[in-house]
């Protein structure tokens, strides 16, 4: 594990980002024409870290006034509803979500013509919380949006990408168990991915989040035993057992959007594969930066040798108590 103790560094960097781990669930707006120039809008705001953030949707100027929502709380997410907004959208003009910029979340923006046109979709960011409508030429399909939210789902996600690099820590420099460990994750995760966002299998988010951060204390653990447990000559029989778990997580981000079941195979596709490319540019980057500090080891404090592993087990430890109390 000497070898491998460089990476304390970059575990201290993922680590000042864990208060914020599951706040990258993404919002979801949706407008649905229902006749022309009436549409119904839904607004979920995800809700896992607590209160959920205060968001309205800005209409242009020419649409009429929003009428008081209709809310309900769903298992994870908040959802405001306005019926039969009068409103005559056309290419220029600018949809906008007020309250989008004061956040650290994303939205995922929907306008679903009556006439069985082209769905529209983009994402929304707290930096550019607004966007102007394109001419139906230049529409730009739903499946960059999904991809894309894939890619941030799993970069912003710092519980998942925790275990990740406990999983690398587990597996030291050798390749082929490491690439082994790696493709059980993917398997394992992917089934449970579409099994909760087709609605085959259904777990509530908050024990799955507490389990998640139990997934990385238990290796955490593992870590640090004088001798080889089973994990470390099995990594990849723990990947596989909790990347089932982390799958669930993952779909709780497709689960709050509110997908038809006619987009959904589409939706889960690209969301996966996001997922599976900013999962493979961490790994990458984390093999670099252990590259780049390689010259060091030798120089290395004996103390460091374990720091990475009581760094993921502290930081788990707080994430497990924190949810807990949640449930």
């Amino acid at each position: 594990m000497r070898r491998w103790h460089g990476i304390l560094l970059l575990a201290l960097l993922c680590l000042a980002g864990a208060a914020r781990a599951h706040e990258t669930l993404p919002a979801a707006l949706t407008l649905q024409e229902r006749g022309p120039g009436r549409w119904d809008l839904t607004l979920r705001i995800p809700s896992a870290q607590g209160q959920p953030p205060a968001l309205r949707p800005r209409l242009p100027a020419h649409c009429a006034a929003l009428p008081a929502p209709g809310e309900r709380q769903l298992a994870a997410a908040r959802q405001l509803d306005w019926r039969g907004v009068a409103c005559r959208l056309a290419p220029g003009d600018t949809i906008a979500v007020d309250g989008l910029a004061a956040t650290q979340i994303d939205l995922l923006l929907r306008i679903v013509p009556a006439d069985g046109g082209p769905v529209l979709s983009q994402l929304l960011r707290p930096r550019a919380p607004a966007w102007a409508l394109p001419a139906a030429t230049q529409a730009a399909p739903p499946a960059r949006a999904y991809f894309g939210l894939g890619i941030e789902h799993i970069l912003g996600g710092t519980d998942h990408l925790l275990f990740v690099l406990a999983l690398l820590l587990l597996v030291r420099r050798a390749l082929l168990p490491l690439l082994r460990t790696v493709t059980a994750f993917t398997l394992a995760h992917s089934v449970t991915l579409a099994a909760a966002a087709l609605g085959l299998v259904q777990l509530p988010g908050a024990p799955v989040d507490a389990a998640i951060a139990l997934s990385i204390v238990f290796v955490a653990r593992e870590l640090l035993r004088p001798a080889p447990g089973l994990a470390a000559r099995r990594p990849w029989l723990v990947a596989l057992a909790f990347g089932l778990l982390h799958g669930f997580g993952f779909a709780g981000a497709l689960a709050e959007l509110g997908l038809p079941a006619g987009e959904i195979p589409l939706a889960l596709a690209l969301f996966n594969l996001g997922v599976e490319a900013g999962q493979l540019l961490f790994l990458a980057a984390v093999l670099l930066a252990w590259q780049a500090l390689s010259r060091w080891r030798k120089t290395w404090p004996q103390w460091a040798t374990p720091a990475p592993a009581y760094a993921l087990g502290a930081v788990s430890s707080a994430w497990l108590l924190q949810r807990l109390a949640l449930l």
